[in-house]
């Protein structure tokens, strides 16, 4: 009911905004730059931008590009794939200011110096990306998002590109997409762990400043500095809403971290492979517990690669550690009449990490620390397999 109640006044305020704006009278709407500063949840890190249309108490709106309906058919399965559906959506900026008040999220305005004519142009653009065949766009976490998109229309109003310095914070220092990443999912570092994995080395290329306002937090230190045409586009931002420290999580506990949590893996790995190598045989619920989730990874690898359409998923090096071929290590050990091609399989495993460890940094992919102590399992593991089925017998 809610949602109906929302669509119904965004419908009508965008009516009234049309019509006030048309009408001769009317004053020029003011145009601003909205930064949301971040949130608990894992799409809210980077925090959220959005434009802002004052045109008067009843025509005042936010237009946001980064609507998205969790509930809508497969939404997880084209969100992987990377074809899901992102969507325009124009809101009463009291209904907004609402809700992140509630949430206790801090509002950031930044004014646009904007004249008529491409204030003009802009509404324009705004009313026929609305329409219901413009609306739907594909959504791209770093190239199309909700804070590109509206600098783009608001580039394409002025006519001229949008030049950005670097920003005055600590991202200053980061390079690449996803060490900006990395900045502020500091505090969720399992999300990042599968970020690290399912992205590959496109994210890691060196980006220009310009590239780093994909995410919300970093336009909002560089739109103060900004110029089109030579011209200052915005002036220092104002808070217009102060949130609570509490929106955003703490971090992990270092004994919850995965580096935490797969080094005591590593340990574990090491008393069973040193006991199998005393006793002659390898611990199959291991092996299979192991390999079997390396093969899974590298089956959703396989999707990410070869199917999904998101281009930051290929290349991926890690493709020769998590790959599918995993599984004939999870369940041929169970299997007599696999044991050679196991045996084969550990061996070709393990010169391929050796040779992935060795020609890494040839790749100029980034390599989350969590992921030292499991590629030492799986060498481990190989290793042990290799000396208890082959060497020792």
């Amino acid at each position: 009911m809610n949602n109906i109640r929302h669509i119904i006044a965004a419908f009508l305020c965008t009516i009234v905004a049309v019509a006030a704006y048309a009408s001769p009278s009317s004053k020029t709407p003011e145009v601003s730059f909205i930064v949301v500063e971040p949130g608990p949840e894992v799409f809210e890190l980077e925090g959220h931008a959005a434009l802002r249309i004052n045109g008067g108490p009843m025509s005042d709106f936010m237009v946001t590009y980064g609507v998205f309906d969790f509930d809508s058919p497969n939404f997880i399965y084209r969100f992987v794939k990377g074809d899901a559906e992102y969507s325009m959506g124009i809101i009463p900026w009291r209904y907004v200011s609402e809700a992140y008040r509630r949430e206790g999220r801090t509002l950031m305005e930044y004014p646009l110096a904007l004249d008529s004519v491409a204030t003009a142009r802009l509404m324009e653009m705004i009313y026929d990306n609305y329409r219901p065949e413009n609306r739907y766009y594909r959504y791209n976490y770093v190239l199309d998002n909700c804070v590109t998109r509206p600098l783009r229309i608001v580039e394409l109003a002025i006519g001229d590109s949008i030049i950005v310095g670097e920003p005055a914070s600590d991202a200053a220092a980061d390079r690449t997409f996803r060490q900006v990443m990395r900045r502020y999912h500091k505090n969720y570092p399992w999300y990042q762990f599968g970020i690290d994995i399912a992205l590959g080395s496109g994210i890691d290329r060196e980006i220009n400043p310009r590239e780093k306002t994909f995410a919300p937090v970093v336009v909002a230190d560089q739109l103060p500095g900004a110029t089109a045409g030579g011209r200052p586009i915005s002036g220092e931002g104002k808070i217009l809403q102060q949130g609570k420290e509490s929106a955003i999580l703490g971090p992990t506990p270092w004994f919850l971290t995965p580096d935490a949590v797969f080094w005591a893996l590593f340990v574990i790995c090491t008393a069973i492979t040193i006991r199998d190598i005393r006793r002659g045989r390898s611990t199959r619920w291991l092996d299979t517990a192991l390999f079997g989730t390396f093969g899974l990874a590298g089956l959703l690898l396989t999707f990410l690669i070869f199917v999904s359409l998101h281009e930051a998923t290929s290349p991926n090096w890690l493709y020769g550690w998590l790959n599918p071929f995993c599984l004939i290590a999870a369940v041929g050990i169970w299997i007599k009449k696999w044991k050679n091609a196991v045996i084969c399989y550990q061996f070709i495993n393990f010169a391929v990490l050796i040779a992935l460890c060795l020609l890494w940094p040839l790749t100029a992919q980034a390599f989350n620390t969590a992921f030292i102590p499991l590629v030492g399992c799986d060498l481990m593991r190989s290793a042990s397999y290799i000396y208890v089925n082959k060497i020792r017998k």
